[in-house]
């Protein structure tokens, strides 16, 4: 059974990534046509954008309520989670994704014209998100350890004082700070992994021209509603497996 966090936030993520395909949409139009105006191409980059970042004001304002929900969601299908990284997408993953489509030369080409001057740029981005998602997976796994310290510490210290036969309001008080701490580690970390998110994303964007971070927003996007309807699909295969035994 959901929590009202996971219900809220599911509702929240079909009508966001319906949308998201609704854009992806426009994108590919866009993409496609021979001659069209940057101040268009702008125009819907600036959507989209707009698009991811409410995203994640959502997901902050939930998470504050419930993070664990966001650590375990269960409103991504098994092939989105495997593409998970600290409660999202893996920044390191946009580079791999922009390097595909610059050799495949898919949605127009446009990536494929990338100058030497926008390479050096994008590799020096590269560099530095890659350290900083090392300083999150790093933050990430002192969370992990200070988690399993606290709660032998708890439970040595609540376990005592049962014993010795203090309130147990008194314990209960003791264990809801731990948790509070646990819990607000665990949100900062989260919270740090979304901003390389949001950087990474805007880095590539401030790289590429009008036409190319159009090109390259339609590649994410086809990317992620893919993954989507490949897990969905998987889903209502084994629905209708069970109906049938």
């Amino acid at each position: 059974m959901k929590t009202p966090v996971e219900d809220k936030f599911s509702q929240f993520y079909e009508s966001w990534i319906f949308r998201l395909d609704d854009y992806s949409n426009q994108l590919f139009t866009l993409s496609k046509q021979s001659v069209c105006s940057e101040e268009e191409q702008r125009a819907l980059v600036s959507k989209l954008t707009s698009h991811h970042k409410e995203y994640y004001t959502v997901k902050w304002a939930s998470a504050h309520e419930d993070v664990l929900a966001f650590f375990s969601p269960v409103w991504l299908t098994n092939p989105e989670k495997v593409f998970s990284w600290v409660t999202g997408w893996k920044p390191s993953g946009m580079f791999r994704l922009l390097d595909t489509m610059k050799e495949t030369g898919v949605l127009g080409g446009s990536l494929r014209r990338l100058t030497a001057e926008q390479g050096m740029k994008v590799k020096e981005l590269r560099m530095k998100i890659r350290l900083e998602e090392e300083k999150v997976e790093r933050e990430m796994e002192r969370q992990q350890v200070a988690m399993a310290d606290r709660k032998i510490v708890e439970l040595f210290k609540l376990g005592r004082r049962l014993r010795e036969g203090e309130c147990v309001g008194q314990v209960d008080g003791l264990a809801e700070v731990a948790v509070k701490s646990i819990m607000g580690g665990l949100e900062g970390v989260m919270k740090a992994a979304d901003c390389v998110r949001l950087k990474t994303l805007k880095g590539i964007l401030d790289v590429l021209s009008p036409q190319q971070s159009v090109d390259f927003l339609a590649g994410t996007c086809m990317l992620q509603i893919q993954l989507r309807q490949c897990g969905k699909r998987k889903v209502d295969n084994r629905k209708n497996q069970l109906l049938l035994e």
